[in-house]
């Protein structure tokens, strides 16, 4: 049975939101929230976007950058939001906000705590890269977001290619 890809998808289709209460089992030796916990929730919420723009399974190929910018304490509430900026034929670019706010006060301006730039690559149930919906862009945050991702896309290719060609 074939399956109709769609031409195009606005990131607003697929945007996702994960949030996640820090507790004491997501502590490390610092008393502050492991940083890998927190990538587990950037690559879940990536993954969820993944898995809808593309309209199946698809899987982490790559983090591409993940920056921390504050730490998390045990009690926050971490929102992990994001959006596909950039799609190929196969795979796509998700990008991944994390924000922190206390569970127990209303009111207090959300801390921006994380950010990552993800590649998914859709496979079908064989494991070989699939066909993804191209992205439709409808706001100029958007564009730029596709911008930036096509970018960050030429410099990953660009230093994969370097890299092997050193190793020759």
């Amino acid at each position: 049975m074939s399956r109709e890809i769609p031409i195009a998808l606005p990131p607003s289709y697929s945007r996702v939101t994960l949030t996640l209460l820090a507790g004491q089992t997501h502590v490390n030796l610092y008393g502050t929230v492991h940083g890998g916990e927190v990538m587990r929730l950037v690559d879940s919420t990536a993954g969820a976007v993944a898995g809808r723009h593309s309209g199946g399974q698809a899987v982490t190929a790559a983090m591409d950058e993940m920056a921390f910018l504050a730490p998390v304490h045990v009690g926050d509430i971490l929102r992990a939001s994001a959006q596909v900026n950039w799609a190929g034929r196969s795979s796509m670019e998700v990008g991944v906000r994390v924000m922190s706010e206390p569970w127990n006060r209303a009111g207090i301006e959300p801390v921006h705590v994380a950010s990552a730039y993800l590649v998914f690559v859709a496979v079908d149930p064989d494991g070989r890269p699939r066909e993804v919906p191209s992205l439709a862009p409808e706001t100029d945050e958007e564009f730029r977001r596709m911008r930036e991702a096509s970018i960050r896309r030429t410099h990953r290719l660009a230093a994969k290619k370097e890299i092997r060609d050193a190793r020759e």
